[in-house]
């Protein structure tokens, strides 16, 4: 009978090996896919926004540069020689005039040889611009245009300029909506005004309705949102062929995990004691990655990275053990032993360099951790530096809750420390939410930084990124920086901040300094060289 139980475990525990793999390869793929055409209509609907946001400035310049000049006599040969000055410099308008009345008495296409009949507007914004959605024109019949009018003077604008865009597929629903009134003022498919209110106080949102992936993005200079929505199909589409490519990946894993699940089993026991024995031994080290001014070149920082060298020589990743540390209540311990190494690495070095800081990644456990003020403090004391040498990173997974993190944030800052967010893009704190910390720096996170410059919809993404941290008012840091390409974009996007493979490798204290000095001292013989 013990014998029968066994071997129906066994056969359990078996097609569960080669099962759970299948459908988490599976699980996996809608992810993947979803996450995909996320992005891809949130950068659908911000390129949307883009063109929205350059036509209303174009118009609103433009009708400034009239009534400037021309408010007392606005269709004379000089105003409609400026009108078609501007409609000849502008990108998005068609055509600029002069109202009175619903009718546009003279216009840069047509002088005052013809008065176009325009009805009254649809809706007047609460900055004063009378919006037509679709007029329509005798010598342009089969065509749709908006008209924005300012104080008499009105822009003519072809909605497909907008939202005709060569990298989106027809069956891809556009639309420019107003925050203040229910119809679309430009649209292209199917949109619903109502998806406006899942927008709320957030900057963007991405979420599914109707058989779409919907994004929404509120204008940050006008009151309108751009709105893409992706077919559900294009979803399902990425999610069968990422699918054929992770299920047979899973079946050999799962093959492979049933034949080798005792000896996994062993080795995932052993680990969180191979921590433990390394903390005990002082098997950790750190390297210092340099955190460089994208205006200047020159280091400002480091990043410190715990490394662990196993008793065989190998040096295994944080990915592998700071994990297994945290699920094990052994992060606090390690986290102590990264500022003793901090301590030890910099010893009076800062003092003398009060501009240069240090970043040091907290855990949530550190974080919520009654005594970590105290432990910054002696940690300094060993130093002999300054709170403003340390900046402690904090991922968003440890600001998640909100009363502790205001007041652990606040309470770090007034003693002086920096504090920065971890990662950002890859969790899931909101802006509002944001607003309410007291943080001085945002990193913005590697995979984010790998996308620029390819043309991919993520390239958008760190654009968002970009103005979130400039309206919070937070310097920056771009992670993962490898390319000039990279570095260039980043600096003339306002990214004060950079650090990656193109700045230098994560090195030891010691080497950082050596390269500073003979950075230094480069920099000195050309000085004297050119003097």
């Amino acid at each position: 009978m013990k014998k029968t139980a066994a071997v129906f475990l066994t056969l359990l525990l078996a097609i569960a090996g080669i099962g759970l793999p299948i459908w988490l390869a599976i699980e996996e793929s809608e992810r993947q896919a979803y996450k995909a055409e996320s992005v891809r209509a949130l950068g659908f609907a911000s390129d949307i926004l883009v063109r929205a946001d350059e036509t209303g400035r174009q118009a609103r310049g433009g009708v400034d540069r009239l009534k400037a000049l021309h408010a007392d006599n606005p269709c004379s040969p000089a105003a409609i020689d400026l009108m078609r000055e501007i409609d000849l410099g502008s990108s998005y308008l068609q055509a600029i005039g002069y109202i009175e009345r619903n009718q546009m008495l003279c216009s840069s296409i047509a002088g005052q040889s013809r008065v176009l009949d325009l009805g009254p507007p649809d809706y007047t914004t609460s900055a004063g611009a009378a919006v037509r959605r679709q007029v329509r024109f005798p010598f342009a019949a089969q065509n749709s245009f908006i008209v924005l009018e300012f104080d008499s003077f009105a822009a003519i604008i072809h909605q497909r300029l907008i939202v005709d865009m060569a990298n989106s597929e027809p069956d891809i629903a556009l639309a420019v909506l107003s925050l203040e009134d229910p119809a679309p003022i430009i649209v292209r498919g199917k949109v619903k005004p109502e998806w406006l209110r899942r927008l709320g106080r957030e900057r963007q949102v991405v979420f599914v309705d109707n058989g779409s992936v919907v994004a929404v993005v509120r204008s940050q200079r006008f009151l309108t949102a751009g709105v893409a929505a992706v077919p559900i199909s294009y979803l399902e589409s990425r999610s069968e062929a990422v699918a054929r490519r992770l299920v047979p990946a899973g079946l050999v894993a799962g093959v492979m995990l049933v034949a080798a699940i005792m000896l996994l089993g062993r080795q995932q026991m052993s680990l969180p004691n191979a921590v433990k024995m390394g903390l005990r031994r002082k098997e950790f080290f750190l390297e210092y990655q340099p955190v460089v001014e994208l205006a200047t070149g020159r280091c400002v920082g480091v990043e410190a990275l715990v490394r662990w060298r196993r008793p065989t020589g190998e040096v295994v990743m944080p990915d592998l053990f700071v994990a297994i540390a945290e699920d094990n209540g052994m992060i606090v311990r390690l986290t102590g032993q990264v500022l003793e190494m901090v301590a030890h690495d910099t010893r009076h070095w800062l003092a003398a360099h009060p501009d240069f800081h240090v970043g040091i990644n907290v855990a949530p456990a550190d974080f919520y951790a009654g005594n970590l003020l105290l432990r910054l403090q002696e940690t300094l004391e060993a130093m002999g530096a300054a709170p403003g040498n340390l900046i402690l990173e904090v991922t968003e997974r440890g600001l998640m809750d909100p009363v502790v993190a205001r007041e652990n944030t606040a309470n770090l800052r007034r003693h002086g420390f920096a504090l920065a967010i971890d990662d950002f893009g890859t969790g899931y704190s909101s802006l509002s939410y944001l607003e309410t910390l007291e943080l001085d720096y945002l990193k913005i996170d590697r995979s984010f930084i790998e996308a620029i410059g390819t043309g991919a919809p993520t390239s958008q993404v760190v654009q968002h990124i970009i103005r979130i941290a400039k309206d919070l008012g937070l310097r920056m840091i771009a992670e993962g920086v490898e390319s000039q390409a990279q570095a260039d974009f980043l600096r003339k996007h306002g990214v004060q901040f950079g650090q990656g493979w193109l700045f230098g490798r994560p090195v030891s204290f010691g080497e950082v300094v050596r390269q500073m000095e003979a950075a230094e001292l480069a920099e000195a013989a050309l000085v004297r060289a050119a003097g």
